[in-house]
């Protein structure tokens, strides 16, 4: 007998380790020899903003994951995908396949919306074509179907003498040559065919003389019969309308011709008509996904192509000032040609005064209501006469033209317009409103007449996510409706519930894509991939708190952990406390930012990081070190007031923010503290000091802005969004720098100016990339890609340029050089210095002066930003409004920036913060809390006072975790 011999356990040898592998790292700034990140578990990287935390999670492992999946793929696939650059690591072992869930905006794309981009809408479309009950949507009553004698009876019914041609679709909006069929058309008798709206003889095809785009769509109907409408005729109008509805499985279009002057007949509309659908004389087609879709012509409505909204002249935006007179600029396009005094606007405008007997010196609101309409809708049917030329000389004549008056105007030349430059001027005396046909639905009135439990496919995008939760718990269908639809409606209630679990409950499924914030949006993916429900991945987060209330976080890290329980791992880029806490393993970078981080300081349990004698963060933790309560609040110097503002969720609510004070609007996210700030007081504010033509949210009045002189909104946008844009150039300390460059010695005695160092003109700059630094490679389906110049190796400049040098650095060398090395550069420089110097003291002293733009975070620019206004003149009179500035900041940044929020005060000035930051609520000196609950629950004040005075209100959520930390 043979001897038993055991087996290897190769699954023992090949099992996956339970760590990430890190050796030699040296990304960015980076400076790690070894590094062991566990595997599902929730893992966290904190540390002051600049440490290395997204070097190391996006840059290092996300990116490594991503060019070792690419390395998978075919060659022909690798080769549309290019080759992905290694990052600078020596060594990596243990890697999973990665995602990236970023903070980013989920789309800018104006047809995108929540429903389309979490696919709810998608099952929507499914659920309402299979189980939705068609209604007339002129009558209101459930559609009926109709037989092939009761088509013949209402073509039948026609005036007499009129020709009906009958057409049965066969192809609508699908790709392809079609060649088959239109051989199996000839074979089978028939002669005519119309492709894409046009008729052709099918002889003409067998000839080659048609040859359809294969990649485009096309619509393709066979002609059956063209019949005299008659009773005569009853017979052979039955058999071609049975013969129609045969070939097209059920419908059939009518193109009718009447009887017109001589021979000539005159078209009228096509009617459709379907064995299936029909009632008040008009025939629906059968129902489809495509049929609910607004980005299909099947579904979407045709005054606004699915957009649902259109763009209108308001008249608010041409009269931006009705107490000035036509001649003073009260009509805003006419502004400038009536200063002038001359041209041809300013001829038309006399001639219109002239005809219309319009002082133009006569204040607007004083002209009366006819004489506005007038001048802003014109004289139908009327004529003006309009000189041209000097009165008295050979050139002088005049000419009758009818007034259409200025919107019309404005409108007309607008949709006429080839210049993109004349649009976007045209365009700032417009907005968008909803579509008048539609209401803002998007979608076409068949559509919206199919109704599931008696409500439209319009009604439940308009709903919220917890809205629409209820309504498809309580939703009951049964019989085939209910075997057929059961699958997507537990597609649907399975996201809806991802989305309340991210404490997204208060956005509606129609909210627009663009309109979503960075956090929002990362939810949303996040969501998406908790429906996934995959296994043994990698999952990288760049701070998922963004936007949310001390309230929705709990729900946020079950979030996580369930993500974690699935067997992931999930790597947080994070700074907010209760996460950082919440974690199984956190990694602590620092013990600064740029060049003096990228270490790793601490590693371990957040017990463990707290006790650590060198983490900054665990300092924190602990509270060996904290954001002290100021002892005193200020008074307040006076009040706006915004009355009566009723702006998307807002319920008419009075407002009072204080002047000469730290003020933070706080509430759930979603209760209305964008739409009272950003939507109602920066526009107003906008409009009174600086001219601004932005659109006012809605709201009764404002009361108090005559005491400030400048508004100024420092928001997470970007500074840029080109590669010549970076931190230099934003706060003008560049220009300054080239100015230095072009005094030494070496330029002037080049006879160089301060223009041969710059990278925007030609020059001093590489010509190779001109002035890039990197060269674009145009990946035709796919996203541009950008690579570093190979002849200037990324420097932008030529090597003449390069030559001159400042304290032995080039112009290239100090765009590369932080901001903290800047300031000791140019020491001897004030000016200079003094922009420097507020930079690092909003804590971007490890950014790089020449940092590109789309590389920095929203919360770099914000800071970017704020640095620029610090370095001007204060007048004390100046309001500053800021949209969460702490977003990406560690504690440590966040104690530095609000020592720069309380230096504004000091001067004189009023700040108000959006903010769901504790240690910056508890720090201002006046609270307006608006809530309690998101989309239709908010829109109150719930509390009001100073931060003590809301930590005693029980029904405000922020007031409840205020009074913990007061206490």
């Amino acid at each position: 007998m043979q001897a038993a011999h055991s087996t290897p356990r190769l699954h023992e040898a090949a099992r996956e380790p339970d760590f990430i592998e890190v050796i030699g790292s040296r990304e960015h700034n980076l400076h790690i020899d070894k590094l062991e990140v566990p595997k599902r578990q929730l893992v966290v990287f904190t540390g002051v903003s600049g440490s290395g935390k997204s070097s190391l999670a996006f840059d290092t492992l996300y990116a490594e994951g991503q060019r070792r999946y690419v390395e998978t793929l075919s060659s022909y696939a690798r080769q549309f995908l290019g080759q992905l650059q290694r990052p600078d690591v020596e060594h990596l072992r243990g890697l999973s396949p990665t995602i990236a869930i970023e903070q980013k905006s989920a789309s800018n794309n104006p047809r995108s919306t929540v429903g389309t981009i979490t696919e709810i809408y998608d099952y929507l479309r499914v659920l309402y074509a299979r189980a939705g009950e068609q209604h007339c949507h002129q009558c209101g009553k459930p559609v009926q179907a109709q037989t092939a004698e009761q088509i013949a009876a209402e073509i039948l019914a026609l005036p007499a003498g009129a020709r009906a041609t009958l057409i049965a679709p066969l192809v609508k909006h699908r790709k392809g040559e079609f060649r088959e069929l239109f051989d199996d058309l000839r074979a089978r008798g028939f002669l005519r065919i119309e492709v894409d709206g046009k008729a052709i003889r099918l002889d003409e095809v067998a000839e080659g003389s048609l040859k359809l785009e294969k990649h485009q769509k096309h619509t393709i109907a066979v002609i059956i019969d063209r019949v005299p409408v008659s009773a005569d005729n009853r017979q052979r109008l039955v058999e071609g309308v049975e013969l129609g509805l045969r070939e097209s499985k059920g419908e059939l279009e009518v193109s009718v011709e009447s009887a017109g002057k001589g021979a000539k007949k005159q078209a009228e509309a096509a009617l459709t008509f379907s064995v299936n659908r029909a009632c008040c004389g008009q025939s629906f087609p059968e129902l489809s996904p495509q049929s609910f879709s607004f980005n299909s012509p099947l579904g979407m409505c045709n005054a606004c192509n699915g957009l649902g909204t259109r763009l209108e002249v308001d008249p608010a935006l041409v009269i931006p000032d009705a107490s000035l007179s036509i001649r003073d600029g009260a009509i805003a396009p006419w502004a400038s040609a009536m200063a002038r005094g001359e041209g041809w606007t300013f001829r038309i405008a006399e001639s219109v005064a002239k005809a219309c007997k319009v002082n133009l010196d006569t204040p607007w609101k004083k002209l009366g209501a006819k004489k506005q309409q007038v001048v802003l809708f014109g004289m139908a049917g009327q004529k003006i006469a309009v000189a041209w030329g000097k009165e008295g000389s050979e050139s002088h004549g005049t000419f009758g033209m009818t007034w259409e008056g200025v919107i019309p105007g404005l409108m007309r030349r607008f949709r006429d317009s080839t210049s993109d430059t004349a649009r976007e001027q045209y365009r700032r005396f417009m907005r968008e409103i909803a579509c008048d046909a539609c209401g803002g639905r998007r979608l076409r009135p068949e559509t919206l007449s199919v109704r599931l439990a008696g409500r439209s496919i319009a009604d439940v995008t308009t709903m919220t996510v917890r809205e629409a939760a209820a309504h498809f718990d309580a939703l009951t269908l049964t019989g085939a409706r209910g075997q057929i639809t059961e699958g997507v409606r537990r597609e649907i209630t399975s996201r809806l519930g991802f989305l309340l679990n991210v404490g997204l409950e208060y956005l509606t499924l129609n909210r627009g894509g663009p309109t979503l914030s960075g956090g929002e949006a990362q939810r949303i993916r996040l969501a998406s991939q908790l429906g996934s429900e995959l296994s043994g991945v990698m999952y990288v987060l760049d701070e998922p708190s963004i936007g949310l209330h001390q309230r929705d976080n709990g729900r946020l890290i079950a979030t996580l952990r369930r993500l974690r329980d699935l067997g992931n791992t999930v790597l947080v880029v994070e700074h907010d406390e209760e996460t950082v806490l919440a974690a199984d393993h956190v990694i602590d970078f620092g013990p600064g930012a740029g060049h003096l981080g990228g270490k790793v300081i601490a590693a371990g349990t957040p017990e463990e990081i707290a006790r650590h004698p060198e983490s900054l963060t665990g300092a924190y933790l602990s509270g060996r070190i904290r954001i002290e309560t100021p002892k005193a609040r200020r008074t307040p110097k006076g009040w706006i007031s915004v009355l009566g503002a009723t702006e998307h969720n807002l319920k008419n609510i009075d407002v009072r923010l204080p002047l000469g004070v730290l003020t933070a609007v706080t509430g759930v996210s979603g209760a209305g503290k964008s739409s009272l700030v950003n939507g109602i007081l920066l526009p107003a504010l906008g409009r009174l000091l600086h001219g601004s033509l932005e659109p006012v949210g809605a709201h009764r009045a404002i009361e108090g802005l005559d005491v400030l002189d400048k508004v100024i909104a420092i928001d997470q946008k970007p500074i840029g969004r080109t590669p010549r844009s970076n931190p230099g150039t934003y706060t003008k300390a560049f220009d300054m720098i080239r100015e230095l460059f072009a005094q030494l010695p070496d330029a002037r005695a080049r006879g160089w100016e301060s223009g041969r160092f710059s990278f925007n003109v030609k020059g001093g700059r590489c010509e190779a990339c001109h002035g890039d630094g990197v060269v674009k490679v145009e990946m035709h389906f796919l996203a541009d890609v950008y690579v570093t110049c190979e002849v200037c190796k990324g420097k932008r400049y030529n090597e003449q340029t390069l030559s001159v040098r400042y304290k032995g650095k080039s112009i290239a060398d100090v765009l590369d050089t932080s901001i903290d090395e800047c300031l000791k550069l140019f020491e001897a420089v004030p000016e200079l210095k003094r922009i420097l110097t507020t930079l690092v003291d909003v804590g971007l002293g490890y950014v790089k002066i020449g940092q590109s733009a789309p590389t920095m975070s929203g919360g770099e620019a914000q800071r970017v930003k704020l640095s620029r206004e610090l370095s001007k003149r204060q007048t004390g009179r100046t309001l500053y409004v800021l949209d969460e500035p702490t977003t990406g900041l560690h504690f440590e940044d966040i104690r530095k920036l609000l020592g720069v929020l309380q230096r504004l005060v000091d001067a004189g000035n009023s700040v108000v913060v959006i903010e769901h930051n504790l240690d910056v609520i508890r720090c201002a000196d006046w609270l307006v809390d608006i809530g309690p609950e998101g989309g239709e629950g908010g829109g109150r004040v719930v509390a009001e006072g100073t931060p003590e005075q809301v930590a005693r209100v029980e029904a405000s959520y922020t007031g409840q975790f205020l009074a913990k930390l007061l206490r």
